[in-house]
């Protein structure tokens, strides 16, 4: 393993950002079911809605405890680049929802489950396929906001001088 590699992935930052992405992924899931339940939407227009909810609690969880970006003084920036990198992740997380998704019900029905002692039902399919997307997701977003968000590269000063 190289030298580049071994900090990317190195043992300590890949756990934190995990547990953090797993907040953000529970979050993520029921901020989904209660769109769709509560807006009556599809199931493909309730996952980047639900995607951007779980991205600020992405955000407040990564900037305190992964990358070691806590005392950097940069939060304007990194919310900027976060806000990049999330966007490109997020419609990775929807297209590798919604294609399995799509693909999967061409070949089955959705599977439901029941939660004991109430009406409401949670379709396993949809689930299972979000994760999906999620898993796609967290290697993209780990990947760059370990080499861009939370990095000082020289972007953020380029950018805020173009758009004046």
């Amino acid at each position: 393993m190289s030298k580049s590699n071994s900090k990317l992935f190195n043992k300590k930052d890949l756990l934190a950002y995990f547990l953090i992405a797993g907040t953000g992924a529970i979050v993520q899931l029921v901020a989904g079911g209660l769109i769709k339940d509560w807006f009556k939407v599809s199931y493909e227009e309730s996952i980047l809605p639900a995607y951007y909810i779980s991205l600020v609690v992405g955000f407040i969880l990564t900037k305190l405890f992964a990358f070691n970006a806590r005392q950097s003084q940069q939060t304007r920036r990194e919310m900027i680049k976060f806000l990049m990198v999330a966007s490109f992740s997020g419609f990775v997380t929807w297209f590798f929802s919604v294609l399995p998704y799509r693909g999967l019900n061409t070949i089955m029905r959705d599977f439901y489950w029941q939660i004991p002692y109430s009406v409401k039902k949670i379709n396993l399919t949809q689930v299972l396929t979000t994760i999906n997307g999620m898993g796609f997701s967290f290697v993209s977003n780990y990947v760059l906001h370990k080499s861009f968000t939370f990095k000082s590269s020289g972007f953020y000063d380029r950018f805020k001088d173009l758009i004046r």
